[in-house]
């Protein structure tokens, strides 16, 4: 990546990459680094939270499913000790509900793994871009569904047995969809 397509990171570099993957995050952090930021990595939950107390970051890159609980914990309270964070959501499980989620509570972005460096970086310093083109290939029937079982998921404040009640489905099904990878 050249230099001057992303000229100013500001005075304050600091990134925070939050993910239990940890090669990912390493290799993810070399690259930053040689991309000019000042990185520090937490894999949970709690250890994010702590970072963040102790010092926000200017950057944030988050997963969203982290073995201790929701990576929108975490961005929240960046969202609220430093307002002007820019915050990417990076995740494995992607949903149109979870994005949209992300993005309420303070995101700027929200890409799906595997995100390469230059994506991560590009997602952390466009700025008010137009939206991409529509897909050319509309969702299957079963992604639609994933789709909605997700944004309820969401509107239910991430309850499984709330979201179970409201879908008019057993508990444990819901837990075994919520588990699985979105269809395709």
């Amino acid at each position: 990546m050249a230099d001057d397509e992303f000229p100013d990171l500001g005075e304050d570099r600091s990134l925070l990459l939050v993910d239990d993957d940890e090669p990912f995050v390493k290799r993810l952090a070399k690259a930053m680094e040689k991309r000019g930021f000042a990185t520090r990595t937490a894999d949970t939950v709690a250890l994010g939270r702590q970072m963040v107390a102790e010092s926000a970051p200017a950057y944030a890159v988050v997963d969203l499913r982290l073995e201790d609980g929701n990576g929108l914990d975490v961005v929240e309270m960046l969202r609220e000790c430093r307002p002007d964070c820019r915050i990417v959501v990076l995740t494995g499980y992607g949903a149109i509900a979870t994005a949209v989620a992300a993005v309420k509570i303070g995101a700027t972005d929200y890409l799906s793994k595997p995100a390469d460096a230059n994506e991560v970086m590009h997602a952390l310093l466009s700025k008010d871009e137009p939206h991409p083109l529509p897909p050319d290939n509309p969702m299957s029937a079963d992604r639609v569904r994933w789709e909605h079982i997700q944004r309820v998921y969401e509107m239910c404040d991430r309850n499984v047995s709330e979201t179970a009640r409201r879908l008019n489905m057993h508990r444990r099904t819901l837990q075994r969809i919520l588990a699985k990878r979105s269809p395709k």
